[in-house]
């Protein structure tokens, strides 16, 4: 065998360990997947091969729906279909986490702090300050819109805790980070997310001189309890829900079980719920779409910029600090993402359903979900495109790694 050839074959062999080390399985199917199938689209499910197609398939039928037949808004409501898809997708990738590891996770200062500082410190000022290019009347051509600009701020300062579950397992990044980093979110957010709202929306805007943007507003009536709510719904849920599934089904089945047969089965849940998720949500505004498509073009830009902006600074920051793709696909979406369900249900209770800043609001998450999708394959070719040898920090599975850079 030649020198290149030795060479070749010893950098495959170090990158199957690699994909191994940061969760790449066998059962994966696509081109980082080491099985004899692997590479071929005929390996993947109808729905996996098709996953864009089939979003974008459904954001038309949701709007399609919401503005032929209005009424349908209703019992979305009433039924709650919007929660219950959220809820729904996001089991299978708790369920998947492996809450061992967790004390892991959180003993990582060095992962933990970047995420930290990426959502509390970068995230609402990168959102504050397109609110106010876009929103604050302060470029030419652009017109002041307070309730736009109180509807990105509200966002902005409100961190993921649910769909970003989806996208990290989409981009097969790390499901004990992704839990992990969420709940350190949720946690942050209960105490500070009416600080936060009540500084940028109140405080800073006066500041700039730009008091034209909050007139009228002298306080924002949203307490701690009004977060809890949200986040036990939307997070408390399906995490009791993973914790119980991965304790029954270990101690009853063996962990052997749990993993290769129940998981699996569980898996194409995420994506069914996901599709079910965004036709209901779409269809709750088809409506408005239809009579105010400029607007939403409009609320539209910013949080594009936003959501791409800070993933890639996000995702950069990971890899600055010596991550895995796994560790750092998960950094990088928790970073990207935002939680508008706590947003538009505090814009509802403050401004009212028909408001504008309530509008801004809903139109987020319909916005996030192609722009996040296409952000999945971001990180799919920056894993293959990267040469992630040597990235230990915040790798889980110590024993395969050899000696890694310190996480503390």
């Amino acid at each position: 065998m030649s020198n290149d050839a030795a060479d070749r074959e010893g950098r495959a062999d170090h990158e199957r360990a690699d994909r191994e080390r940061d969760g790449v399985g066998h059962d994966d199917h696509g081109p980082n997947c080491d099985c004899p199938d692997c590479g071929d689209p005929r390996s993947m499910d109808l729905l996996d091969k098709y996953l864009t197609v089939w979003i974008f398939g459904a954001m038309a039928v949701g709007v399609g729906l919401g503005s032929v037949a209005p009424s349908v808004t209703e019992p979305i409501r009433t039924l709650h279909l919007v929660e219950i898809g959220l809820v729904l997708m996001m089991y299978p990738p708790l369920a998947k986490v492996d809450y061992a590891r967790l004390p892991t996770v959180f003993r990582n200062w060095r992962v933990l702090g970047l995420s930290l500082a990426q959502n509390w410190l970068i995230g609402p000022t990168v959102m504050f300050a397109l609110a106010v290019v876009f929103f604050g009347g302060v470029v030419p051509g652009l017109p002041a819109r307070p309730e736009f600009f109180l509807g990105l701020v509200f966002i902005g300062m409100a961190r993921c805790i649910a769909m970003v579950l989806v996208w990290n397992e989409l981009a097969e990044g790390s499901n004990e980070y992704a839990a992990g980093l969420v709940a350190f979110n949720s946690v942050f957010q209960i105490l500070t997310y009416g600080v936060y709202v009540w500084f940028f929306a109140l405080v800073v805007p006066p500041a700039l001189g730009m008091e034209t943007l909050v007139a009228g507003v002298s306080a924002f009536d949203i307490t701690p309890m009004q977060v809890f709510e949200a986040i036990a719904v939307f997070l408390g849920i399906p995490f009791a829900a993973g914790v119980l599934s991965r304790y029954v089904g270990t101690r009853t089945k063996g962990e052997e079980w749990y993993e290769e047969t129940f998981v699996p089965a569980v898996s194409p849940l995420t994506l069914v719920a996901l599709l079910f998720t965004v036709v209901v949500m779409f269809a709750m505004q088809g409506e408005r779409i239809v009579a105010q498509p400029t607007d939403v073009l409009l609320i539209a830009v910013p949080l594009t910029i936003y959501f791409v902006v800070m993933f890639l600074v996000s995702f950069g920051m990971g890899r600055g600090i010596g991550a895995d793709y796994s560790t750092t696909t998960a950094v990088g979406f928790t970073a990207a993402s935002n939680n508008f369900e706590l947003a538009i249900a505090v814009a509802v209770a403050v401004f009212g359903v028909g408001s504008g800043v309530a509008f801004t609001t809903v139109v987020g998450p319909l916005i996030e979900v192609p722009v996040l999708l296409a952000l999945v394959n971001v990180a799919l070719y920056f894993q293959r495109r990267f040469d992630w040898s040597g990235f230990d920090t915040g790798r889980l599975d110590a024993s395969n790694s050899g000696p890694a850079r310190d996480d503390d």
